[in-house]
């Protein structure tokens, strides 16, 4: 059997999207595109959650292999051990949805390269696992790309209670998903439920932001 015919048309996707989600709500999001810098427990986790809802474009960022040491969190598997992340996360999120733009950036990130990089993102999402990283991203957006959408990460470690994972609105269109203090020690390390958690609060948040919805709530303007 030639498995490409069982492999439902791009119609037929979107058809279904659009019953699930609503069609005004899908062709917003099958027009967006969404950057994502890092692709380990956070950023493979928010691309898959991108990609099943019909995403339009994908730009995907993370210079590191895959390694046996991820496959505890990150949305990798076994026999993807030793690709770029950027090819095995492009690999498995074609196999979710063959239908979705994508676009790899197999190279490490700096303050001074994401400007350009994620040039045209309608939101920019920070999974690095690099404390550096994090607020050096959020001054090069903030600064070299006005207006795009932003949502960050601090404080996923371990198996703390659900509920203290919250998403605040640090800046208009500037979000800051985690607990903010969970870090990683001797046992209290990154797991999946944890991790993912913060994820899927990650990419909701920049699907809110894609569908206009501006949360009110004020929040820290000490991250810069």
């Amino acid at each position: 059997m030639d498995k490409k015919k069982d492999i439902p048309s791009l119609d037929a996707l979107n058809k279904v999207l659009a019953q699930r989600h609503g069609p005004e709500i899908q062709a917003r999001i099958g027009k967006s595109v969404v950057g994502i810098m890092g692709l380990g427990g956070l950023g493979s986790a928010v691309a898959v959650a991108l990609a099943r809802i019909g995403i339009g474009k994908l730009l995907l960022a993370d210079y590191d292999v895959v390694e046996l040491s991820n496959l505890n969190r990150q949305y990798y598997f076994i026999d993807q051990i030793g690709l770029p992340k950027t090819a095995a996360l492009l690999d498995t999120l074609r196999r979710i949805n063959p239908y979705i733009s994508l676009q790899a950036i197999n190279e490490r990130l700096t303050e001074q390269v994401i400007p350009e990089r994620f040039k045209g993102v309608d939101v920019l999402v920070e999974c690095f696992d690099d404390a550096a990283m994090k607020p050096a991203a959020l001054r090069a957006a903030h600064t070299g790309m006005k207006g795009v959408g932003y949502v960050g990460a601090s404080g996923m470690a371990g198996f703390g209670p659900n509920n203290s994972i919250l998403t605040k609105r640090i800046y208009p269109r500037v979000y800051l998903a985690g607990d903010e203090k969970s870090e990683v020690v001797e046992g209290h390390g990154l797991m999946a439920p944890r991790v993912g958690i913060c994820a899927h609060h990650q990419a909701n948040q920049a699907l809110r932001i894609l569908l206009g919805v501006e949360d009110k709530e004020s929040g820290y303007a000490n991250h810069l």
